[in-house]
């Protein structure tokens, strides 16, 4: 197969984002929400990449990965998820800082740097932010059954194990609260206008907003 360009690697990797742990068909509008791009440019770039038998796609009805265009989707996460890594744990990045920077990387590093950063991590199964790095064989890791605060019992306590947003100000926020992967919190009620959650140190309300990209192991 040809080489592919950054633009195509990333409707890869986005569609592959978007259909995780499901098996529905996503919408070209989805793409073009998440990538910022007109609806026209998707469609363009959707009929090239199914030329190349990497998604199966039909007009109006959405778009799926086939094996070959899973292969490279997962490919370009690994490279993503192992550069945050190696820039937090070795060059000090924090994790509000790292997406920008593995964004720009990922497409350019070689097989043999991605093996020596991976060897230098330990072979890590996780990211900063607690996403699932692929194997080198291009497999997802096991992972423990997490559930977001929306959907966590009130009184479970437990850690946080995963933070599902590449958003500065998010994430800085999150530093402040101290709310960051390992901590661990107890949810004290499910309300109205968010989850109240007990810490080490405090008691608040997250917003509901907040609370879905909050997950930890589940009951």
């Amino acid at each position: 197969m040809q080489p592919l360009s950054e633009s195509q690697e990333d409707y890869l990797k986005s569609i592959f984002q978007l259909s995780e742990n499901s098996t529905r068909l996503v919408s070209a509008m989805e793409l073009a929400d998440r990538m910022d791009v007109k609806p026209a440019s998707v469609t363009s770039m959707l009929k090239k990449l199914a030329k190349l038998s990497l998604i199966d796609y039909t007009p109006y009805q959405g778009v799926a990965l086939t094996p070959s265009g899973k292969l490279v989707a997962l490919e370009v996460l690994r490279h993503h998820r192992l550069i945050e890594l190696f820039l937090t744990e070795f060059l000090d990045f924090g994790w509000e800082e790292v997406h920008e920077q593995a964004e720009k990387l990922e497409h350019v590093i070689s097989e043999e740097l991605e093996a020596r950063m991976a060897e230098k991590l330990g072979h890590p199964t996780h990211d900063p932010h607690g996403d699932p790095i692929p194997t080198v064989d291009l497999e997802l890791p096991e992972s423990p059954l997490l559930a977001n605060l929306l959907r966590t019992a009130e009184n479970h306590t437990g850690v946080i194990k995963r933070v599902t947003s590449q958003d500065r100000d998010f994430l800085n926020l999150l530093n402040r609260l101290e709310l960051n992967i390992g901590v661990e919190l107890r949810v004290i009620s499910q309300e109205r206008g968010g989850v109240r959650i007990q810490t080490a140190t405090d008691q608040f309300l997250i917003p509901v907003d907040m609370a879905s990209k909050i997950w930890m192991e589940a009951e």
